[in-house]
Protein backbone atom coordinates (compact mmCIF):
# COMPACT_ATOMS: atom_id res chain seq x y z
CA UNK A 1 0.00 0.00 0.00
CA UNK A 2 1.59 3.57 -1.15
CA UNK A 3 1.57 6.27 1.19
CA UNK A 4 -1.59 8.61 0.82
CA UNK A 5 -0.40 12.12 -1.40
CA UNK A 6 0.15 15.02 0.13
CA UNK A 7 1.47 18.49 -0.30
CA UNK A 8 4.87 19.31 0.87
CA UNK A 9 3.99 22.60 1.68
CA UNK A 10 1.40 21.37 4.11
CA UNK A 11 2.37 21.27 7.69
CA UNK A 12 0.06 18.93 8.63
CA UNK A 13 -1.87 16.07 7.13
CA UNK A 14 -5.36 17.08 8.34
CA UNK A 15 -6.97 19.95 9.57
CA UNK A 16 -10.19 18.56 11.90
CA UNK A 17 -13.05 21.26 13.45
CA UNK A 18 -15.51 18.84 15.25
CA UNK A 19 -16.95 16.30 12.87
CA UNK A 20 -15.64 17.78 9.77
CA UNK A 21 -12.07 17.45 8.20
CA UNK A 22 -10.24 18.69 5.26
CA UNK A 23 -7.17 16.14 3.83
CA UNK A 24 -5.20 16.43 0.68
CA UNK A 25 -7.21 15.02 -2.30
CA UNK A 26 -5.99 11.05 -2.44
CA UNK A 27 -6.33 9.05 -5.95
CA UNK A 28 -9.54 7.50 -4.40
CA UNK A 29 -11.52 10.54 -3.97
CA UNK A 30 -11.03 11.84 -7.47
CA UNK A 31 -13.85 9.77 -8.90
CA UNK A 32 -16.75 10.82 -6.74
CA UNK A 33 -15.39 14.57 -7.43
CA UNK A 34 -15.89 13.67 -11.10
CA UNK A 35 -19.35 12.76 -10.52
CA UNK A 36 -20.32 15.41 -8.24
CA UNK A 37 -18.65 17.73 -10.93
CA UNK A 38 -20.82 16.49 -13.78
CA UNK A 39 -24.04 16.50 -11.60
CA UNK A 40 -23.47 20.39 -10.84
CA UNK A 41 -22.06 21.96 -14.32
CA UNK A 42 -24.70 24.53 -13.80
CA UNK A 43 -22.45 26.25 -11.08
CA UNK A 44 -19.04 25.38 -12.30
CA UNK A 45 -16.79 26.83 -15.13
CA UNK A 46 -16.99 23.08 -16.57
CA UNK A 47 -18.12 22.87 -19.86
CA UNK A 48 -18.94 19.57 -20.50
CA UNK A 49 -19.09 16.06 -18.77
CA UNK A 50 -15.66 14.17 -17.55
CA UNK A 51 -15.21 10.90 -18.36
CA UNK A 52 -13.32 8.96 -15.75
CA UNK A 53 -9.94 8.79 -18.12
CA UNK A 54 -10.52 12.76 -18.20
CA UNK A 55 -10.63 12.72 -14.60
CA UNK A 56 -7.52 10.66 -14.48
CA UNK A 57 -5.33 12.48 -17.00
CA UNK A 58 -6.45 15.73 -15.31
CA UNK A 59 -5.29 14.27 -11.96
CA UNK A 60 -2.23 12.78 -13.56
CA UNK A 61 -0.88 15.90 -14.87
CA UNK A 62 -1.92 19.19 -12.83
CA UNK A 63 -2.31 17.63 -9.34
CA UNK A 64 -0.30 14.53 -8.11
CA UNK A 65 3.27 15.87 -9.54
CA UNK A 66 3.26 19.11 -8.02
CA UNK A 67 2.39 17.90 -4.45
CA UNK A 68 5.81 17.89 -4.12
CA UNK A 69 6.38 21.49 -5.27
CA UNK A 70 7.06 24.04 -2.29
CA UNK A 71 4.57 26.29 -3.78
CA UNK A 72 1.98 24.39 -5.96
CA UNK A 73 -0.40 26.78 -8.25
CA UNK A 74 -3.50 24.39 -6.47
CA UNK A 75 -3.96 22.70 -3.36
CA UNK A 76 -6.97 20.92 -3.49
CA UNK A 77 -8.15 19.18 -0.53
CA UNK A 78 -11.02 16.52 0.16
CA UNK A 79 -14.01 17.41 2.90
CA UNK A 80 -14.99 15.16 5.42
CA UNK A 81 -17.44 14.22 7.78
CA UNK A 82 -16.94 11.61 10.01
CA UNK A 83 -14.38 10.31 8.06
CA UNK A 84 -16.33 10.45 4.73
CA UNK A 85 -16.43 12.02 1.63
CA UNK A 86 -18.76 14.77 1.66
CA UNK A 87 -17.08 17.61 -1.12
CA UNK A 88 -13.81 18.88 -2.14
CA UNK A 89 -12.24 22.28 -2.73
CA UNK A 90 -9.19 23.97 -2.08
CA UNK A 91 -6.83 26.79 -2.65
CA UNK A 92 -6.76 27.74 -6.83
CA UNK A 93 -4.59 29.83 -8.97
CA UNK A 94 -2.33 30.63 -5.79
CA UNK A 95 0.00 33.64 -6.41
CA UNK A 96 2.93 33.07 -3.93
CA UNK A 97 4.48 35.98 -4.72
CA UNK A 98 0.85 37.95 -3.86
CA UNK A 99 0.09 35.36 -1.27
CA UNK A 100 -3.43 35.26 -2.43
CA UNK A 101 -5.37 32.43 -3.87
CA UNK A 102 -8.98 31.56 -5.17
CA UNK A 103 -11.07 29.48 -2.59
CA UNK A 104 -12.96 26.16 -4.79
CA UNK A 105 -15.80 24.39 -3.23
CA UNK A 106 -17.83 21.44 -4.24
CA UNK A 107 -20.59 19.49 -1.80
CA UNK A 108 -21.99 16.09 -3.13
CA UNK A 109 -25.48 17.11 -4.96
CA UNK A 110 -27.86 15.71 -2.13
CA UNK A 111 -26.01 17.68 0.63
CA UNK A 112 -25.71 20.66 -1.99
CA UNK A 113 -30.20 19.66 -2.08
CA UNK A 114 -30.49 20.23 1.32
CA UNK A 115 -30.69 24.36 2.60
CA UNK A 116 -29.52 23.66 6.41
CA UNK A 117 -27.26 20.34 6.21
CA UNK A 118 -25.41 22.44 3.09
CA UNK A 119 -24.79 25.88 5.28
CA UNK A 120 -23.21 23.96 7.95
CA UNK A 121 -21.12 22.30 5.72
CA UNK A 122 -20.30 25.54 4.03
CA UNK A 123 -19.43 27.55 7.40
CA UNK A 124 -17.74 24.55 8.38
CA UNK A 125 -15.44 24.51 5.78
CA UNK A 126 -15.05 27.64 5.15
CA UNK A 127 -13.67 27.96 8.73
CA UNK A 128 -11.19 25.31 7.48
CA UNK A 129 -9.86 26.68 4.68
CA UNK A 130 -9.15 30.03 6.07
CA UNK A 131 -7.27 27.90 8.56
CA UNK A 132 -5.31 25.96 5.80
CA UNK A 133 -4.96 29.45 4.09
CA UNK A 134 -4.42 31.76 6.50
CA UNK A 135 -2.51 30.05 9.61
CA UNK A 136 -0.78 27.04 7.82
CA UNK A 137 0.13 28.65 4.68
CA UNK A 138 0.58 32.51 5.70
CA UNK A 139 -1.34 33.69 2.76
CA UNK A 140 -2.67 37.29 2.65
CA UNK A 141 -5.90 37.12 0.93
CA UNK A 142 -8.73 34.80 -0.43
CA UNK A 143 -10.72 35.35 -3.07
CA UNK A 144 -13.79 33.59 -4.64
CA UNK A 145 -16.29 33.95 -8.04
CA UNK A 146 -20.30 33.07 -7.53
CA UNK A 147 -22.80 33.21 -10.21
CA UNK A 148 -25.25 35.47 -9.31
CA UNK A 149 -28.43 33.09 -9.81
CA UNK A 150 -26.78 31.43 -6.55
CA UNK A 151 -28.23 33.43 -3.82
CA UNK A 152 -28.09 31.28 -1.06
CA UNK A 153 -24.19 30.46 -1.79
CA UNK A 154 -23.52 34.26 -1.75
CA UNK A 155 -25.26 34.60 1.32
CA UNK A 156 -23.42 32.15 3.28
CA UNK A 157 -20.27 33.10 1.48
CA UNK A 158 -21.02 36.61 3.14
CA UNK A 159 -21.39 35.39 6.28
CA UNK A 160 -18.40 33.68 6.37
CA UNK A 161 -16.93 36.78 6.05
CA UNK A 162 -16.05 37.13 2.26
CA UNK A 163 -16.59 40.97 1.31
CA UNK A 164 -18.26 41.56 -2.15
CA UNK A 165 -15.68 43.47 -4.30
CA UNK A 166 -17.12 43.55 -7.75
CA UNK A 167 -19.25 42.26 -10.32
CA UNK A 168 -18.62 41.14 -13.78
CA UNK A 169 -21.80 41.35 -16.03
CA UNK A 170 -23.04 38.72 -18.04
CA UNK A 171 -20.04 37.12 -17.50
CA UNK A 172 -21.09 33.61 -18.25
CA UNK A 173 -23.84 31.70 -20.65
CA UNK A 174 -26.50 29.18 -18.71
CA UNK A 175 -28.95 27.30 -20.58
CA UNK A 176 -28.78 30.62 -22.89
CA UNK A 177 -28.94 32.94 -20.12
CA UNK A 178 -25.99 35.46 -19.25
CA UNK A 179 -25.12 35.68 -15.66
CA UNK A 180 -23.21 38.05 -13.84
CA UNK A 181 -20.24 36.87 -11.64
CA UNK A 182 -20.11 38.14 -8.23
CA UNK A 183 -16.12 38.56 -6.80
CA UNK A 184 -15.69 38.13 -3.03
CA UNK A 185 -12.81 38.50 -0.80
CA UNK A 186 -11.57 38.36 2.41
CA UNK A 187 -7.89 39.06 4.04
CA UNK A 188 -6.27 38.46 7.08
CA UNK A 189 -7.33 41.50 9.03
CA UNK A 190 -10.95 40.86 8.50
CA UNK A 191 -12.53 39.39 11.67
CA UNK A 192 -12.61 35.81 11.40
Amino acid sequence: MSAPASYACLPRPLIALGDYAVRPVQPDDIEDIRQWRNAQMDVLRQQSPLTPADQIAYYDRHVWPVMSQAEPANILVTFLKHGQRIGYGGLVHIAWPHLRAEVSFLVSPDLAADAARYAEAFDTFFGLVKVLAFDDLGLNRLTTETYTNRTAHIARLEAAGFIAEGRLRRHVRINDDYIDSLLHGCVTTDAR
